[in-house]
């Protein structure tokens, strides 16, 4: 299983997400993403109205067999929200709400995290969730890599520029298909 955690920065909320994000790159980086990691290995992802379209557009591409290989995860909190592409996937967990939207977000994340055994975290783009969800998922997984591609900007190039040691390519490559083909190289059976 891969874990996804992106989302295209609001230009409304904290400007030190959205001045660097690379919309275009966000959105290639997705397509690439789940063009690869779908029809050979599974894709978990908390639902997001700017991502959760894309992923659908390229599984509406390849067959009904690919509804075996994501489970999308959405807090109840939020369903008035909830995009309408969202009727198109067969497995989405909906985690109860908090008291608040912080709360609510906190359950979705721990339960996203722990349900599943994850070979990889890829984070993309994003503000703050973004964020949170790379320090979880390192406390929770932490035997397995993760790959902020720096690239797209936003909250993934703020995580890329905290770490050690992190492949240069995460912040210069923008030949998505061919950077997640490498970085699954042995994660995921090609």
């Amino acid at each position: 299983m891969i874990f996804l955690s992106a989302s295209i920065p609001d230009q409304n909320r904290d400007q030190k997400y959205h001045s660097t994000a690379d919309v275009v790159a966000i959105r290639d980086s997705i397509r690439a993403l789940a063009t690869i990691v779908i029809p050979k290995s599974y894709l978990v992802w908390g639902g997001h109205p700017a991502i959760t379209p894309l992923i659908w557009y390229v599984m509406s591409t390849m067959g009904k067999n690919a509804q075996q290989h994501i489970t999308l995860y959405q807090s109840n909190f939020f369903q008035k929200y909830f995009p309408k592409d969202n009727r198109f996937f067969e497995k989405i967990v909906v985690t109860e709400a908090g008291g608040d939207r912080n709360a609510s977000l906190q359950i979705m994340r721990i339960r996203m995290l722990t349900e599943h055994h994850y070979k990889a975290g890829i984070f993309i783009g994003g503000m703050e969730g973004v964020e949170e969800e790379y320090a979880m998922f390192k406390e929770f997984h932490p035997q397995a890599p993760v790959f902020p591609i720096a690239s797209t900007g936003a909250a993934a190039r703020i995580v890329f520029d905290s770490e050690p040691n992190l492949d240069v390519r995460l912040l210069n490559e923008y030949a998505y298909m061919a950077l997640f083909r490498s970085l699954f190289d042995g994660i995921i059976e090609f």
